[in-house]
């Protein structure tokens, strides 16, 4: 879905780094805040997704783009970017940690390096990216989001290490909340659920039967855009949210309170 200027945000001027800014729910965020006015700068592990994805920033209004390849769980690749980053364009006024790896997998049949792989992404990534650009952001209306998921709070089959990472950067989000607080930075999460076009949603629920079970579940009756998630960014890094922090939000269409959707209930689709 191609993200457009929305005429309710402004961010002409503003500074957005985004972790994982490459594909997916993070990509789209960092459009939307570009198309918007900011300068964005994306960080992942993949020079020539940096390399395409700052192309295509560029293509999306005249504030400059940026990108640097590396990999989250690498504290010094994390902190080059940002320090590049910094030096280009100044201070940093909205950091996006989306970084994610994820695959289907009973836990019995997992291995330790499986689990630790995940966590070091998910968890461990995101500390890595919202610690390094603290100094970068602590000042009032720094905004930090970060990108978690329903296994956060549902546990589900097949997603032991998936479960415990998110879980993790729950509790994160609220002690970073409260210790960073007082410097007036701001710190939130996403929930995305089922949100079309993206490697989850169409990895695991890639055929037309399953696609409609997950619709079947959703109280709104409907998947998601990535405009939504990245409208959600948006409105946490405006004025409209200065008194929101520690909030972790679902974008989900409802899924949340409605159960959810048990990615391990058809045992054929775990090495979908």
């Amino acid at each position: 879905m191609t993200i457009t200027r929305d005429p309710r945000f402004d961010f002409t001027g503003r500074k957005v780094f985004v972790a994982g800014g490459t594909s997916g729910i993070n990509q789209g965020i960092a459009e939307a805040f570009k198309v918007n006015g900011a300068t964005v700068g994306v960080f992942s592990r993949s020079q020539d997704k940096v390399d395409a994805a700052v192309e295509r920033l560029k293509g999306l209004g005249d504030a400059p783009a940026f990108g640097m390849a590396g990999d989250v769980r690498k504290p010094e690749t994390v902190e080059a970017a940002l320090k590049a980053f910094h030096e280009a364009h100044g201070e940093i006024d909205v950091v996006v940690s989306g970084a994610a790896g994820n695959f289907l997998a009973p836990a019995a049949e997992m291995s330790p390096n499986a689990f630790a792989t995940v966590i070091g992404i998910d968890l461990n990534g995101t500390f890595n990216v919202l610690r390094l650009a603290h100094p970068y952001t602590a000042r009032p209306g720094g905004s930090m989001i970060v990108i978690s998921a329903p296994q956060s709070t549902r546990a589900t089959m097949y997603q032991a290490h998936a479960c415990a990472a998110k879980a993790g950067i729950d509790q994160l989000i609220r002690v970073l909340a409260l210790e960073w607080g007082p410097a007036g930075i701001r710190v939130n999460g996403i929930v995305p659920g089922p949100i079309a076009g993206t490697e989850g949603v169409d990895r695991l629920f890639n055929t037309d039967a399953a696609r409609k079970q997950l619709i079947e579940k959703t109280p709104l009756r409907v998947m998601g855009g990535l405009e939504d998630c990245a409208n959600m960014a948006m409105v946490l890094s405006t004025d409209l949210a200065k008194y929101v922090t520690s909030a972790i939000i679902p974008v989900d269409g409802g899924t949340t309170v409605a159960g959810g959707s048990d990615y391990g209930s058809d045992v054929s689709r775990r090495n979908a």
